[in-house]
């Protein structure tokens, strides 16, 4: 049985609609100590990161203490958007939370596949850093939830999962919060 701990980000320096690609603010640097402290006893395991500034960033603090190399793995970062117009792209994806997958294109429902398929060919026990909408995939999946947003995981929460023979399952979910795309 494999152990699966999906971290999400540290809280971000800018929004969705302020920096295709924020790094953290102060808070989410404190949070991202806070769970990698917490993580620490359990180590060294993999350590594998979304390619986005905040994961990665969030990850650091965990492969220092460990001394590990994260590997960076693309399909755990956050959901596409159709647009890089900052401000549409936050409308866009405030309509997709309030909805289905079943609602979404093609493309998106491919997206949540490719995140089940990277978490189901995970073969020792590994911290993931990733987004709020990844850990919402998997945590679907396990619920058999339709709902792009069925939980609401605050930054810098742990999320359990367990892995045997190929099935996902949950194991603890992470701490939530509310979350507002901005």
């Amino acid at each position: 049985m494999t152990r699966i701990y999906l971290v999400r980000h540290g809280k971000a320096a800018a929004g969705w609609d302020g920096h295709a690609d924020p790094g953290l603010d102060p808070l989410g640097e404190t949070q991202s100590r806070i769970a990698a402290d917490f993580l620490a006893p359990l180590g060294p395991l993999a350590i594998r990161s979304s390619p986005l500034a905040r994961a990665r960033e969030t990850a650091a603090f965990l492969a220092e203490i460990w001394g590990v190399e994260p590997v960076i793995e693309p399909r755990v970062a956050e959901i596409p958007s159709p647009s890089t117009d900052l401000t549409k792209r936050t409308t866009w994806l405030r309509q997709a939370m309030a909805g289905t997958w079943s609602d979404l294109e093609p493309s998106f429902r491919q997206w949540r596949d490719d995140v089940i398929a990277c978490l189901r060919g995970i073969e020792e026990d590994t911290v993931i850093f990733t987004h709020f909408i990844a850990i919402n995939v998997a945590v679907g999946h396990v619920k058999g939830d339709d709902q792009v947003v069925c939980f609401r995981p605050d930054n810098a929460s742990i999320t359990q999962l367990v892995l045997d023979s190929g099935e996902l399952a949950l194991a603890e979910l992470g701490s939530e919060a509310d979350t507002e795309v901005r």
